[in-house]
């Protein structure tokens, strides 16, 4: 039983340090698409950067998977990946 709960530990530790890596990367690529200057709506426009404001703050706060899901939505939104 103990061998499983410390494979589980290590699981979620590298899956946590995983999300962690991701959220910046995401963050950075929605920042360079940004500043080609997308031809988005502005109300897309807004909504992006509201979200790329969202999944830093929630980066910053440790939810990694949040900040994931929420990143992913202003990419699709850009039309990256």
């Amino acid at each position: 039983m103990k061998m499983t709960h410390i494979i589980a530990a290590l699981a979620l530790t590298f899956s946590i340090g995983a999300f962690a890596g991701q959220c910046p990367l995401d963050m950075r690529k929605i920042d360079a698409a940004l500043a080609q200057n997308p031809s988005l709506s502005e109300s897309d426009l807004a909504r992006v950067k509201q979200l790329r404001a969202e999944g830093e703050a929630q980066h910053n706060s440790g939810k990694h998977g949040e900040s994931v899901r929420t990143l992913g939505e202003a990419k699709q939104i850009l039309g990256i990946d």
